[in-house]
């Protein structure tokens, strides 16, 4: 495969691909601005390393590792420091979907009431839908670290924020 093939296949990639890891670097960031920047370098190390990927079919599962590592060096890095923009203009909506806006506005609430890893633990089990074993490895830490967490999340979030019933199933 020549580099202009590269190039093509990788550009398809990011087409297909791009949207669902901005979700994903949304829920782990919880701002869009920082999610498009986490994406942007997940996919600039994704580029270096396309042949190796695309031959064995796992460019995506790179891309969202790269996510979950980098953003695990930000909350190091960051510590339990955590900045709020608060000078940015609300979000618009229409009248019939201003129920789905303020659920989505209560579950970010929500969720930055969680610690940085707790947060990461419930996107990856829940929202990623990975095992312990998977999100242990993702994370660095041991599945014991994971399950622990899952359990704190899910108290903190069934305390905080019982509006949501969804806390509930999560756990069934």
């Amino acid at each position: 495969m020549g580099a202009d093939e590269d190039a093509v296949e990788f550009a398809s990639f990011v087409r297909a691909r791009g949207s669902a890891l901005i979700r994903t670097a949304y829920l782990l960031t919880g701002d869009q601005q920082l999610a498009e920047d986490l994406v942007q370098t997940a996919l600039a190390r994704t580029h270096l390393a396309w042949r190796r990927l695309h031959a064995v079919g796992n460019a995506e599962a790179y891309a969202r590792k790269v996510m979950y590592h980098q953003q695990v060096s930000v909350w190091r890095s960051r510590g339990s420091k955590r900045e709020v923009v608060t000078d940015s203009l609300p979000e618009s909506f229409r009248a019939d979907e201003s129920e789905a806006t303020a659920l989505r506005l209560a579950m970010r609430q929500a969720l930055d009431r969680l610690t940085p890893r707790q947060r990461a633990v419930l996107v990856l089990r829940f929202y990623e839908d990975r095992s312990e074993r998977e999100a242990a490895e993702l994370l660095g830490c041991s599945v014991g670290t994971v399950k622990s967490q899952t359990s704190r999340a899910l108290q903190k979030l069934r305390s905080t924020a019982p509006e949501f019933g969804l806390v509930e199933e999560m756990t069934r």
